[in-house]
């Protein structure tokens, strides 16, 4: 067995080196990476694959120690999992895992992702790489069969927020939104990447969730096949214009003088129908996905802006009232709600125009009590 601590995560026990990342990205320390804040997005794995109904084949295609494999094989009834990493430094760790669970349902593999995925089919892909997924989403696409599911993250957050812009610009041919529109942006540009990309296949996307958490963005879509389904999915893709002065926000189906950022997926983030089917019991970081849930069910959509309390403040030099009772204020005038992209921002139907005369009528400093 090699060296390393055992930690347990959910139900499963899991060795990983004694020398690994605890927060943030993380950097690679030694030959086989392992993260321990990424165990909120483990959870979140085995939530889909559990309210998806288990019983498929699963592939973890870099699955470095086995522990999202492990754990999916352990706690999701039914799964048949392949855990496949490409260093065979991985492999002891991936083997000491499956014996340590006492799993029939999980085989080790070394292999480059390309060619497993050329040979085999799966019914969830998982793809997890250190950085951005787009050298290897093709690969991935192919791997994943009829109606199946892909699991996509994407750490590589700078250039799909906007800070390294040109990184941006050459990884997803996207031009990027700045200010507190970025984290939005940047998980709509990660899903407009693999729209185009599985377009290119004649196959279409329904996300089912989508989301922005610590140092990453993630999305897992329903492969749909078909030129229909594939044209459907593009229908969806469309650019952006925000100006930063006046707040101003507006969307096209097309690039034109205004609307030169982008393109983004301008289609829902979530099912609002799968989230319900979600269940946070037994997960490792139990209360952070209770908190998650609950913000993904009750977020709006599409046709929505996301705005930030800090903008709308800065703007209108005036003091931000309490998140909670603003958005409950919003919806006797319009929709709104909270967004789980940041502990400040909200998204909301109502136009500009009316929303900074809300915001002012119930500041802090208009004299209303909140």
């Amino acid at each position: 067995m090699p060296e390393g601590t055992v930690r347990r995560e959910g139900y499963t026990d899991i060795l990983v080196p004694s020398v690994h990342s605890v927060h943030g990205p993380g950097k690679k320390q030694g030959t086989v990476f392992f993260n321990e804040q990424m165990s909120f997005n483990r959870d979140v794995s085995i939530m889909v694959l559990r309210a998806a109904g288990g019983n498929m084949t699963v592939a973890d295609a870099m699955t470095a120690t086995g522990s999202r494999a492990v754990r999916i094989a352990n706690e999701v009834p039914g799964t048949e999992v392949v855990a496949n990493d490409i260093s065979p430094d991985a492999l002891p760790y991936i083997e000491a895992n499956i014996e340590l669970n006492h799993l029939g349902n999980c085989t080790p593999s070394i292999r480059n992702m390309h060619s497993l995925f050329a040979e085999e089919t799966f019914g969830y892909v998982d793809l997890d790489p250190f950085g951005s997924p787009i050298p290897f989403l093709q690969s991935a696409i192919r791997g994943c069969r009829k109606r199946g599911i892909l699991a996509i993250t994407a750490t590589d957050t700078a250039p799909l927020a906007g800070a390294h812009a040109p990184k941006c610009r050459r990884r997803y041919q996207s031009e990027p939104v700045r200010g507190f529109m970025c984290h939005e942006g940047g998980l709509r540009i990660l899903m407009c990447s693999i729209a185009k990309e599985l377009a290119k296949f004649d196959r279409g996307m329904e996300p089912m969730l989508s989301f922005y958490a610590d140092h990453y963005f993630r999305t897992y879509v329903r492969v749909v096949e078909g030129a229909e389904a594939a044209d459907r999915t593009l229908a969806k893709l469309g650019y952006m214009h925000y100006d930063m002065g006046t707040l101003k926000r507006s969307t096209s189906p097309r690039a034109d003088d205004d609307h030169r950022l982008g393109p983004f997926w301008l289609g829902n983030l979530h099912d609002q129908a799968f989230l319900q089917s979600m269940k946070a019991e037994g997960m490792a970081e139990e209360r952070r996905c209770v908190k998650y849930l609950d913000l993904w069910r009750n977020e709006l959509d599409s046709e929505v802006f996301v705005y930030d309390m800090s903008e709308l403040s800065s703007h209108l030099k005036l003091s931000p009232p309490r998140i909670d009772e603003f958005v409950e204020f919003l919806n006797q005038h319009g929709r709104a709600s909270k967004s789980h992209i940041a502990p400040t921002s909200f998204k909301t139907d109502i136009p500009l125009d009316e929303l900074l005369p809300l915001f002012s009528e119930f500041s802090p400093d208009a004299g209303r009590k909140v």
